[in-house]
């Protein structure tokens, strides 16, 4: 037993409560790998050694929680390393009984998360900007679709319908996106729930054309958030943002690298000429957000209308 604690590639220590001070009695390789030190700096001694300037009483005090309930469970801990960098530590902590169910030592496991939980506060930190820009065009959309709708009504009362449905039809669309976390979609229907929800003439100026393509729910998400981008920029800049103006939404599957894809064109005709300003704003994080799903946005402003790509891994 003790050659496979040794050599388990977890790192793990072992203390004894029944000295003073309950010291570390054991450290595997791993261990030693993780934080520098190796087992002879380290046993006899308690493991407060890793602690420093930013770990949290609270952290401190759920260890010593679990040790003194004698129960198994996970902390997260500041720790530092022998040459003074910190890492997020996910310590589990339990106890080791004999046959009569007396405690003989504590285990102690490490898992360095710094850089798990790094990536998932960068996410939090792309989706509140996304949110933000999302929330900043709400006012310009609305404002080009009453003023399209307004051109078509002959009454007040028909504009006042028809502004309502499509206003209404906008804001469910930004809802469920914004929330879908459980269930598979299909392309076809998610391209089209929010593309026709921008066009101020309804589905006549979009054509949407491809094989049926299911999504799980963590692609549908960053999909769902580069067509948003895509139909809010073609109100207030292009097709959709003229009577005449047309998308056209296509996709197809492929295999790049062993690797099955869904390789998706947005086509905008009828607009006025584009103008690429360099500017990067919403789309340079929906760029992002879909290049950590492991895909690709390209954009290609040309005479006739903005033509983008979307390439995304499909199961």
């Amino acid at each position: 037993m003790s050659d496979i604690v040794r050599h388990v590639r977890l790192p793990l220590c072992i203390t004894d409560p029944h000295q003073a001070d309950n010291p570390i009695v054991f450290v595997n390789p791993a261990f030693s790998e993780l934080t520098g030190y190796d087992a002879h700096e380290v046993v006899g001694q308690n493991c407060r050694f890793l602690q420093g300037p930013d770990t949290t009483a609270d952290s401190i005090q759920s260890v010593r929680g679990i040790i003194k309930k004698r129960s198994v469970d996970t902390v997260e801990i500041v720790n530092y390393r022998k040459d003074g960098t910190k890492f997020l530590n996910a310590l589990q902590i339990g106890p080791i009984l004999d046959e009569d169910g007396e405690l003989l030592y504590h285990f102690g496991s490490q898992l360095d998360v710094t850089a798990k939980r790094a990536l998932e506060r960068k996410a939090r930190e792309l989706a509140d900007e996304e949110l933000f820009h999302r929330l900043r065009n709400v006012v310009n959309v609305m404002s080009v679709i009453t003023r399209m709708t307004s051109k078509q009504q002959e009454s007040v009362a028909d504009f006042g319908q028809k502004i309502t449905e499509r206003l209404a039809a906008l804001s469910t669309v930004h809802f469920s996106s914004s929330n879908r976390s459980s269930g598979v979609i299909g392309l076809a229907e998610l391209t089209r729930s929010i593309v026709a929800a921008y066009a101020p003439v309804g589905e006549l100026q979009i054509a949407i054309n491809g094989p049926e393509v299911n999504l799980a729910p963590s692609l549908a998400s960053p999909v769902s958030l580069a067509l948003h981008e895509l139909a809010t920029n073609a109100v207030k800049y292009g097709s959709l943002g003229v009577e005449d103006g047309n998308v056209d939404v296509s996709w197809r599957l492929a295999t790049e690298d062993n690797a099955k894809r869904v390789q998706l064109e947005w086509r905008e005709t009828g607009g006025p000429e584009p103008k690429y300003s360099g500017r990067t704003g919403g789309t340079g994080i929906v760029k992002k957000i879909i290049e950590a799903a492991g895909g690709t946005l390209d954009l290609d402003w040309r005479g006739s209308g903005l033509v983008a790509t979307l390439s995304v891994p499909v199961d």
